[in-house]
């Protein structure tokens, strides 16, 4: 657990990245709108994260799953983010089990344990750009 409240947000530099990444160009965002846009994203984390353990808990497991992010999403009434995120989950399980497919045999030395994959490998089903409100109207139908 952390020590103080400050260890949980999220590094200045990713925030600085992703609202640059979201953001037209010409746009420029001041250091306090930086700061405040991490403390959000760190609580929004913090509380998705405490709603998806509460129902891990009640379904008797300790590990939380995607699934249970996506059922805290819509208990928090965020359902809009529901089908982008089962978008993103089956393009991250699809990209899994092809990186699973495509590994070399391993030689019977090594471990028969499943190496971790990184999360870095999935950076192309993640959009660059946020989408736009209308963007995300047109999906919702």
């Amino acid at each position: 657990m952390a020590e103080r409240p400050e260890d949980l947000n999220l590094p200045a530099t990713v925030v600085t990245k992703l609202v640059k990444d979201s953001l037209p160009e010409n746009v420029n965002v001041s250091k306090e709108a930086r700061t405040a846009i991490g403390r959000a994203a760190s609580v929004f984390v913090l509380y998705t994260t405490a709603c998806a353990n509460n129902i891990a808990i009640q379904h008797k497991r300790k590990t939380v799953s995607p699934e249970d992010v996506l059922a805290a999403m819509n208990e928090m009434e965020m359902d809009q983010f529901v089908a982008p995120l089962k978008k993103c989950l089956e393009a991250y399980r699809k990209n899994q089990k092809q990186s699973q497919t495509n590994a070399p045999n391993k030689s019977p030395q090594s471990s028969s344990r499943p190496r971790k994959q990184s999360l870095g490998s999935t950076s192309s089903t993640i959009p660059a750009k946020a989408p736009t409100t209308e963007q995300n109207e047109a999906e919702m139908g």
